[in-house]
């Protein structure tokens, strides 16, 4: 089997290693991955949910029909577009009075719902990705990738023990990196590229877990597995 090209829309670099380890987990061939957004070389757009958000807007401004068909993104295999439950808790002022006037008509923000589900503020911003990027559907080979609250939720999952406090409440705790930075020194885990990439193996490895313990990874590992194209 060829070498699959991903496409990755994410809000920071963090989010990238914890995503690429679950790809690594989920797809069944190896793979290169292109990190459109945040992309260094074009810090105009700025990271974040807010980054996404532009990123979004600029695609839909092209008006084509889906990804796939964008002749400005050639030759990807597979999409992924990812952002966070918890921006169900944002406002779009928080991206500056610009961003809300680029948000009007829209849906709206916050639109933060009761914990569990956890599916509930996921399938808020979900239905926001789509109306961001301007499509009524995806297109077959697109994935949005939305952790409850946050991708540290996957990243905890896959590395703590059974018995761990922070795996009560998992995918509705809003502070999971907060509460990862603060631990122990020995268990302290600092929300950087560095020291999520040194734990990137044992989240592929054990990603499985992490489908138990999360729902939303569970549905993004089912929806990646469904998007790849049969080669």
């Amino acid at each position: 089997m060829s070498e699959l090209r991903v496409a990755l829309i994410a809000e920071g670099p963090t989010d990238r290693v914890i995503i690429e380890s679950a790809l690594r987990a989920i797809l069944p061939a190896p793979f290169t991955l292109a990190l459109l957004q945040p992309e260094p070389t074009h810090p105009q757009l700025g990271s974040g949910w807010c980054g996404v958000f532009k990123w979004c807007r600029a695609f839909a401004a092209r008006t084509p029909s889906s990804l796939e068909s964008d002749p400005t993104l050639p030759d990807f295999d597979l999409f992924v577009i990812h952002v966070d439950a918890d921006v169900a808790e944002a406002h779009y002022t928080d991206g500056g009075d610009k961003l809300a006037a680029a948000a009007q008509g829209l849906p709206s923000l916050p639109s933060a719902k009761p914990c569990p589900p956890a599916s509930a503020a996921a399938d808020e911003i979900r239905a926001c990705l789509r109306a961001w990027l301007g499509l009524a559907q995806l297109g077959s080979h697109t994935v949005l990738c939305v952790p409850a609250k946050a991708s540290e939720a996957w990243l905890a999952a896959g590395i703590l023990a059974e018995a761990d406090p922070l795996l009560v409440g998992l995918e509705c705790n809003l502070n999971v990196a907060g509460q990862l930075a603060g631990r122990p020194v020995k268990q302290r885990i600092k929300k950087t590229v560095r020291e999520y990439s040194q734990h990137a193996a044992t989240l592929t490895k054990n990603w499985a877990m992490v489908r138990r313990r999360c729902t939303q990874a569970d549905r993004f590992s089912s929806e990646v597995q469904a998007a790849v194209p049969k080669k």
